[in-house]
């Protein structure tokens, strides 16, 4: 046994976990109320810095010290709920992306196409784009690193680096197809959270804003837009502000953005946590935008935590109307503390309160069923609220929206034409001989052009399963197993021969869904993020749903009011 060895690596890891045990013990020496919670806690991190300092001495084979540490704290934060989480060193630059949506990079998403990295999306006007970099192009080099073998998160951590560094990029023009090198000079890219906002309705008097997610300043991003559109339309009717897919972020720009529609001095929120100090209530401060103007809001499942402040206190004041699907309930508030050697904690410490009341947390973390699984919280403990008019609200799950929109699902075979990438090679070719197109808002697929894409599919594989054929599959499983397949064998044959797919009447079938995708992906070369956005309003449902609400005034108001009993 060589315990040289052993002593450097006791010697590498000391300060690491002395560090992590002494940041715990920290935390949670204050929060000790007793003598005996004292003793527990001493006690088992005296027996976790043994147990690590075993290992790593007597353990027959080498231990990555930091890896060991990391699989301790998920473990041990994984019978918490999901929003607590380590955040190591290595990890600290995603996470601010997530947090403010700035990272040190090229502006292009990439990925993965057999073995190949292809670039996907590239940001207007970013350092890729301005070194020539195309949607399509395949990488072939980073400096020196051959792509070969590499995944999109590899390709990630190559091309992310300090804004004013340069890499050089060896790409397969997706035009030309001839091979070059281009150097690219990083900068910071900022992902804006409002990469959207525009005027619709039948007479381009409504305001649309689309709101991605809650980063540090994007309050004051909102009002310049709605600034804006104020000032190309001076008579607005009402404003739609778009809340879908927004994962939420921070609970200060929540209140501002509400304050953009009530006036200062209105409670927004309330936090209540195991420490005093998060205990706050969090009103307007500021001056408002406008407070009379009809505003809707649409969500889906996947408006989350900030997202659903917003849309809960426009409920909950009775400022405007809730549009789309029962959004996401998350009900936590989380902060980071620092552990030290840049790692960090991020912690729930609260749950956060409507004016009404309620607290919309979905899911009770803190009651684990035996085998470890949590669920929703039943109807039968969720609380009647009311709103400042009066009208019924509950806590527990969600926000649910005053109209209820259901979204068309996708075609099995749109996602296969998706997930193949069939849909984003026609569109690297038709750019290819398209060197303009019309504006994002007005630009479709003509018949012709629709056939030239079938035509172009040819004898592609773009094979799928129907939900009924799924259902088939399930079926013969079971009947396999329970001993009844052979005897049933003919008719199941001759039910798999009426489902078996005939492809060109399947493209027609479904080919204004299909064109709506093709047509979004084309319009990306052209226009970019912006542009898919613009593009995609024309079949929005739920926005429908909202300008023909603000266009009836009457209906508008009569979702701010309780409902008579009958």
């Amino acid at each position: 046994m060589k315990f040289d060895n052993i002593k450097a690596g006791l010697k590498r890891v000391k300060g690491f976990s002395i560090g992590v045990v002494s940041a715990v013990v920290i935390m949670l020496f204050l929060q000790a109320k007793t003598t005996d919670s004292y003793f527990e806690i001493s006690k088992n991190l005296d027996i976790f810095t043994t147990i690590f300092k075993e290992l790593n001495t007597f353990y027959v084979d080498p231990i990555e010290p930091g890896k060991l540490v990391k699989t301790g704290i998920d473990a041990m934060l994984e019978d918490l709920d999901p929003y607590t989480n380590y955040i190591t060193e290595s990890d600290i630059e995603e996470y601010e992306f997530q947090t403010t949506g700035k990272y040190g990079g090229i502006g292009a998403t990439m990925r993965k196409k057999d073995d190949a990295i292809i670039v996907g999306d590239v940001h207007e006007a970013g350092p890729a784009q301005k070194a020539g970099v195309h949607p399509g192009d395949q990488l072939l080099m980073i400096d020196s690193h051959v792509i070969k073998g590499k995944n999109t998160d590899d390709i990630s951590v190559l091309l992310k680096g300090s804004p004013g560094t340069q890499v050089s990029l060896k790409v397969k023009d997706a035009y030309t197809g001839q091979e070059s090198v281009k150097i690219v000079t990083r900068g910071e890219i900022e992902v804006s959270s409002v990469p959207f906002a525009g005027l619709v309705g039948p007479a381009n008097n409504i305001a649309y804003v689309r709101l991605t997610q809650f980063t540090p300043g994007c309050s004051r991003l909102v009002r310049s837009a709605l600034d804006s559109l104020k000032k190309a339309q001076p008579n607005l009717k009402g404003v739609v502000m778009d809340l879908r897919n927004n994962p939420g972020g921070l609970l200060d720009e929540a209140v501002s953005i509400c304050n953009l529609f009530v006036d200062r001095g209105q409670l927004v929120v309330s936090t209540k946590g195991k420490m005093p100090e998060w205990d706050k209530d969090f009103n307007t401060m500021g001056a408002p935008w406008d407070t009379k103007i009809p505003l809707t809001v649409l969500v889906n499942s996947s408006s989350a935590s900030a997202s659903e402040i917003v849309a809960g206190t426009t409920q909950d004041l009775d400022r405007g109307v809730v549009i789309g699907e029962r959004s996401y309930g998350k009900g936590l508030v989380q902060v980071t503390r620092p552990l030290g050697y840049n790692a960090r904690l991020k912690l729930t410490t609260a749950k956060y309160y409507t004016p009404s009341g309620r607290c919309i947390q979905a899911v009770d973390y803190a009651s684990r069923n035996p085998d470890g699984s949590v669920g929703k919280i039943p109807d039968s403990l969720k609380k009647e609220f009311r709103t400042k008019s009066g009208r019924k609200v509950l806590s527990g799950g969600g926000v649910e929206p005053d109209v209820n929109v259901e979204d068309e699902p996708y075609s099995k075979l749109a996602i296969a034409l998706y997930t193949k990438n069939y849909m984003f090679d026609y569109a690297t070719q038709y750019a290819t001989t398209h060197k303009t197109i019309a504006p994002a808002g007005a630009f479709a697929l003509s018949k012709d052009d629709f056939n030239e894409f079938a035509k172009w599919l040819g004898n592609k594989d773009y094979s799928y399963k129907s939900e009924t054929e799924i259902a088939l599959d399930s079926l013969k499983e079971v009947a396999v197993r329970e001993k009844y397949f052979e005897a049933m064998k003919p008719e199941y044959a001759a039910v798999q021969n009426k489902l078996t797919h005939d492809k060109k009447q399947d493209l027609m079938k479904h080919q204004d869904e299909i064109s709506r995708f093709l047509e979004n992906e084309i319009i990306s070369r052209y226009y970019f993020l912006r542009g898919r956005i613009e593009h995609s309003l024309r079949s929005d449902d739920d926005l429908k749903k909202a300008i023909a609400l603000i266009e009836q005034p009457t209906q508008y108001q009569a979702l701010l009011v309780p409902r008579k009993a009958n």
